[in-house]
Formats: structure tokens, sequence, C-alpha cells
């Protein structure tokens, strides 16, 4: 009877929309589960010496990495946001947008910046000699483990920040409220109500960065930390055995799906939202004095450091190399390679993410729900991880289609797809899918069931409702998502650095291969490019987001 109930279901659901979209989950999922196989095949003499003798340094390193940089970021960030949410003082407004610009810093880009600021010749230790004072040189090493929790902490807060900030103005009014008139000081509200009350809000913040820290494989190799990023990489490059770094990254993979599992566990059953519907806004107070001015000078010191001195210092570098790299073919080339792959990935994203979702919501059944966590699931898994398993997935690929291969008169065993631009497309479309599926889904819940319900009633189709009715009230999650999506992969280092083909670069691995190689100055203009891409995104979305609060 089940069977049958099972088969009618089936019958009634499946079209071309549900097909497309389990092809589309398949996709995302079958390099991660290419690597969890990989648990269960037998080691080489290589993984005993790993495990051995470098494994425990690698968790050690990645832990310690993690636990630091979040507890940093949940302070500073909350600080900020906190300052921003609960009083006015001067140059508020300016700090309110400004001090989330450091998201388009590149943590990569900001740790070779200060590495080379903070060394015997760079512009720090130089002006201190010229004034007369020879500095201890173990203050400026910021190449270590702190250095690296300083560059992560300082770049990454904007996640806690805007997070805590939306919390905390929209939901925090009565509470602390009642708490001022109850008489508690401002540090007192700050550790008794704001920090307990925010939990979610800061949950979810440091997860993102502990999630950044992690995929991270720049920032960690140029300060020489070893993690486990840093680990697949060298396995892979250095030793060149493909077994063993894939046996790292399926272990990698159990620590990051763990880590998920304990944060949902954490939170079960616990209510942090407001019990009443009449939430009032948070109103804040007026600073004055030395208060005020201690505000003004903590927040333009934070924002000083996380933006305006390494951005100032590349531009200072661009200037003298500017003729030398960026009106060079090479450049327009490294230009046109980053345009094109981003532009391709972004567009299948976009597509397979309409396709899933607009599935998903017309289910709207645990079938639908499976295939939006599907969907989701490469953005917090790191990128050499991803990597790792589109690599294998592509080899096994070649090894299937080798008979076809010979047919074609292309040799015994080459390695079409393996060594292709396709492998890193495909690997992009997997890590940020869930950038532009979110922006979907929520233009989705927006515009709600009743337009395209009412258009189903009058006889059109699922493609025609979509195209006629849903696409034209969805664009503006859709431009969204397109604009997010893009800048992610502009940005983004290790999946380019692993899967990129022979002699093809883009922005962030030869900005990178400059610095690796102590060309900083010519680093500087490839960094920019970069940059000046993800800030015009960061000053559209708060444009956007302010049309759309007025």
């Amino acid at each position: 009877m089940m069977l049958a109930r099972l088969r009618r279901s089936i019958h009634r659901h499946t079209n071309g929309w549900v097909i497309l979209s389990i092809l589309t989950a398949a996709i995302v999922l079958l390099p991660l589960l290419a690597i969890a196989v990989s648990i269960f095949s037998a080691p080489n003499e290589n993984w005993s010496h790993i495990r051995q003798y470098l494994l425990r340094d690698y968790v050690l390193q990645s832990v310690w990495l993690v636990l630091f940089t979040g507890a940093a970021t949940a302070a500073l960030g909350a600080l900020l946001a906190w300052l921003i949410a609960a009083y006015d003082f001067p140059w508020k407004s300016l700090f309110r947008w400004a001090l989330m610009l450091p998201l388009a810093v590149p943590p990569y880009i900001a740790a070779f910046t200060y590495g080379y600021m903070l060394s015997y010749t760079g512009v720090v230790q130089t002006t201190l000699r010229s004034w007369g004072w020879a500095a201890n040189q173990a203050w400026f090493d910021i190449m270590s483990l702190p250095g690296a929790v300083f560059i992560f902490t300082m770049f990454l807060y904007p996640y806690v920040y805007l997070i805590t900030r939306a919390f905390l103005e929209r939901q925090s009014g009565s509470y602390i409220e009642n708490a001022r008139l109850l008489g508690r000081s401002s540090w007192s509200i700050f550790f008794r109500v704001v920090l307990p009350l925010s939990r979610p809000a800061l949950v979810s913040g440091v997860t993102l960065v502990a999630f950044e820290v992690l995929s991270d494989y720049g920032v960690v190799n140029y300060y020489g930390i070893q993690t486990f990023t840093t680990a697949i990489f060298k396995t892979w490059f250095g030793m060149y055995d493909i077994d063993s770094a894939t046996r790292l990254a399926a272990w990698f993979l159990l620590c990051i799906v763990s880590l998920i599992l304990l944060e949902r566990f954490l939170r079960r059953r616990r209510r942090f939202s407001a019990t009443t519907g009449r939430l009032s806004p948070l109103a804040p107070q007026r600073l004055r004095g030395v208060t005020a001015a201690l505000a003004t000078l903590f927040c333009l010191a934070v924002l000083a450091v996380s933006f305006l001195v390494p951005v100032g210092q590349l531009l200072v570098w661009a200037s003298w190399t500017f003729d030398d790299v960026a009106v060079t073919a090479d450049f327009r080339l490294l230009t046109y390679n980053t345009v094109t792959v981003a532009v391709i990935a972004t567009v299948l994203i976009m597509i397979f993410s309409v396709i899933v979702a607009n599935t998903g919501r017309t289910l709207n059944n645990a079938f639908g729900i499976a295939l939006a966590k599907a969907m989701t699931t490469g953005y917090s898994i790191p990128g050499a991880i991803i990597a790792i398993g589109v690599m294998s997935l592509f080899i096994t690929l070649d090894e299937l289609l080798l008979p076809l291969y010979r047919s074609l008169g292309w040799g015994e065993a080459p390695l079409v797809l393996s060594l292709s631009l396709v492998m890193l497309i495909v690997a992009y479309v997997i890590r940020f899918m869930a950038t532009g599926y979110n922006a979907v889904e929520s233009g989705f819940e927006k515009i709600g069931m009743k337009y395209t319900e009412s258009s189903r009633l009058l006889g059109f189709g699922m493609t025609r409702t979509f195209f006629r009715v849903d696409l034209p009230l969805i664009r503006g999650s859709l431009l969204s998502g397109v604009i997010l999506t893009f800048v992610e992969i502009v940005k983004e280092l290790p999946l380019a650095m692993l899967l990129r083909p022979f002699n093809f670069d883009t922005l962030a691995t030869k900005a990178y291969q400059y610095a690796s190689d102590e060309r900083i100055f010519s680093a500087a203009v490839p960094s920019l490019a970069i940059i000046c891409v993800a800030l015009a995104s960061i000053l559209l979305f708060h444009h956007l987001g302010k049309r759309v609060r007025s």
C-alpha cells in the first residue's frame, strides 16, 4: 500500500523542473560523497607518516586559529554593534555603513600588505628609524599565529558586526530600556543584557567567521601556519599524493560536519526571540563630551586599521608600478580570465538556483527542504575540500570516457576534463551555490504563492507561470544574487590555485603569486582591482538596502 502511494506521489510530482533539480543537487553532492567514501579505502605509506608526525600540528593550529579569531571577532563585532545601535555620537551615520568596508579586502591581500608594511624595510620601521628610534624587530613580527588572528579579526569582524547590529536595532529596545530604567550602567547592560540577548546573532556571525578561517589558504600559507588547508596543498603539490590529500580532506570534512551539528545541538529548544509581537526599536542615547570623543576615536581607529591604512598603502604601491603592471597585455588577460570564469559560473549558479528554489517552494514538502539543504551545503565546506572532491570526480569521469578518447585518437590515457577550465567552473558552482540560492529563495518568500497559484488556476503551466509571473517579481533578488556571487568568485583564491588549468591565472592568483615571489609592489594593482569590484558591490547593496527600508 505504501509503495503504491509512493509511486502515485512520484508520478504526480515528476516534471522537468524536479528532474533538473535532482541533477543539480547531484552535481553539488557527488564531489563531497567521493571524499567521504575515501575514508574507507586503504591508506598508503605517506598517510602513516602524515598521521604520525604532522596531523597533530595541523589539528592544533587549525583549532587555535579558529578559537582565538572567533573570540576576537565576537568581542570586536559585538562592541561596535552595541555602540552604533545604542548611542548617538559624531560621525555615527558614516561609521554605520563604513565599518562593513573591510569585507571588500580579502584577508590574503591584507596579510601581505601588513606583512611588508611592518617588515624592516616597510613604512613603519623606516619611519621610526628616520625619527632616530631603532625598534625591536620582535615587536613587528606579524607573520605568526597571533598575526594571522589579527588579520582575520580586523577583516572578518563585519560578519559579526552586521548581524548583531541588525538584531539589536530590531529586537532589543524594550529589554535595554528596562535595564536603563532600573539604573544599570552602560557596561553592565552590555555584559548582562546585550551579550546574552545577542547570542544567536553572535553565534551566526562567528560561525561564518570560522568557516572563512578554515577555508583560507592565502593568509596561513603566507604566514607559515600549518593548518588542514595548507596540509592538503602540501600533500597534493609537495608530495604529489592525491590519495593522502583526499584522506586529509575527508577527515577535515568530518570535522566541519561535526562543527555544524554541534552548533545546531547547542541551539536546540532554546528561544531567543521576543515572546511578544509588540517590539519597540532601540532608541539611541546621545553621548557628549569625552565619551562621545572616545566612541568616535574607537570607530575611526578600527576603520583605519581594517580599511584605510591597507588600501592607502596599496594605492601608493600601485602608483609606483601602474605602468609596468596595469597597462600590459598580461593584466588585460588576467582581467579577461577573471571576468570570464566569474560570469560563466555566476550564470550557471543563478540558473540552477532558480530551478531548485522554484521546485522546492512548489513541492513544499520534505523533499523540497532536502533540495534546499543540498544546494547550500557547499558554502560551509572549505574550498580545498571541494577542490579535492571535484578533482577526484573528474579523474573518474576521464577514466570512464577513456574508450571515447581512444576512438577520437587523443592518446592512451589523456586527462581531458581533469585539465580543463570546466573543472574550475564546476567547483565555483558548488562552492558558491548558496550565495545565489539564498537570494532567489528570499525573493520567492517575499512574493509568496498567491500570484503563482492564480496563474496556474488560469491554466498556465509551471514554466510559463515562472517566465510570465514569477521572474518579473523576483528580478531584484536575482540582481542581488548575481552581484554577491560574482564578487565572491572574483575574490576566491584556494579553488583557483588548486584547479586552474596550466598557464591560466586570475587576478586573485596573480596577486598572491606576486606577493609570494616578494614582488609586493606589483601585487598592488591586481589587489586594488579585486577590492574595487568588492567595494562597488558593498556600496550598491547599501544603496539597495536604504531603498528597501524607505
